[in-house]
């Protein structure tokens, strides 16, 4: 009986490697549209497909951005300025994006750009602080996807949009758990609208990788900037040692954030070349085995969990 079951596991487990090994022919055929593309997942994600013989479109912030991924890079790869806030901005680069690829329609666009500058507890923040991270996080994915997305249809081909795990499970203040969750809804709705299509939508959910979005420095410069601005009845309702808990925790973030940032980009190429991708991706084993699981559990679980974990302040 148990080796019958045993039977059975193995062969789902070959069946479902053997799947998910399939990857499509004629990539040199196909455009891939990458926001983000300066630093990071974005930029290492470029520089594969680009090996692939994709013909890569990168956006960057900046100019220096841009050069710096020219350099590394084959004369296949095309790059654009594009500030995902800014409407003009977007609508420019769609223009430009259509005229790239012409009758072929876009095959890959991937919605990587993002902004993390937003650790802190919700009360010390102001919606000034929200915003900044929703804009770019949430909105900016949602404005390039609207007009880009008639494109993808064109073609029957993949978006792929980078949430996180603090998408599934929030784990800290301020406005980043908030844009993650708000990408995964706006994932789900549009892959079922875009199934009959033809058109494949992911979702990569990260955990912690050692990128600059997770930098202590930065981190815990913004943090301090939060605390030196609160009225002194808050402060004095948390504590020092709040403060202090939580400067060690944006600390640790960092020190522990995992190294092989290629993981990330594998599971987004994966997602645009593979013939079968998946809806999404968990890169990272503290996704795998602690913030997907917990997620899952009874919310008087997981509170408990994370309130056990979370700075404590002077009122308690």
């Amino acid at each position: 009986m148990w080796l019958a079951v045993l039977v059975v596991l193995v062969l789902i487990l070959l069946y479902r490697w053997y799947r998910q090994s399939q990857i499509l022919e004629n990539l040199t055929d196909k455009y891939v549209f990458i926001t983000g593309c300066d630093t990071g997942f974005g930029n290492l994600l470029a520089k594969q497909l680009d090996r692939r013989g994709m013909r890569v479109l990168a956006a960057c912030l900046s100019d220096k951005g841009a050069e710096n991924l020219k350099k590394e890079t084959s004369s296949r790869l095309q790059t654009v300025i594009l500030d995902v806030t800014d409407s003009k901005s977007v609508s420019s680069a769609a223009k430009w994006v259509s005229s790239a690829v012409g009758n072929t329609g876009l095959w890959g666009l991937v919605n990587n750009a993002g902004f993390g500058l937003a650790f802190g507890p919700n009360e010390w923040q102001t919606i000034e602080d929200f915003s900044k991270v929703l804009n770019v996080n949430l909105l900016g994915v949602i404005n390039v996807t609207l007009h880009l997305l008639h494109l993808v249809r064109k073609a029957r081909g993949r978006i792929v949009n980078v949430s996180s795990a603090g998408g599934r499970l929030s784990v800290l203040g301020g406005g980043y758990c908030i844009s993650k969750f708000g990408v995964e809804a706006f994932s789900d709705s549009l892959r079922r609208e875009m199934r009959d299509f033809g058109v494949k939508v992911s979702i990569i959910e990260p955990s912690g990788f050692r990128t600059m979005i997770l930098s202590s420095e930065v981190q815990v410069n913004y943090l301090r900037r939060l605390w030196e601005n609160l009225p002194t009845a808050v402060k004095e309702s948390y504590g020092d040692h709040y403060y202090e808990q939580c400067t060690k925790v944006c600390e640790n973030l960092f020190k522990n954030a995992d190294p092989r940032i290629h993981m990330v980009p594998d599971c987004m190429e994966h997602a645009v070349t593979a013939v079968y991708p998946w809806t999404r991706y968990s890169p990272g084993l503290d996704c795998k085995l602690f913030y997907l699981p917990l997620s899952y559990l009874p919310t008087v679980i997981s509170d408990y969990v994370l309130c056990r974990l979370a700075p404590k302040p002077a009122c308690n």
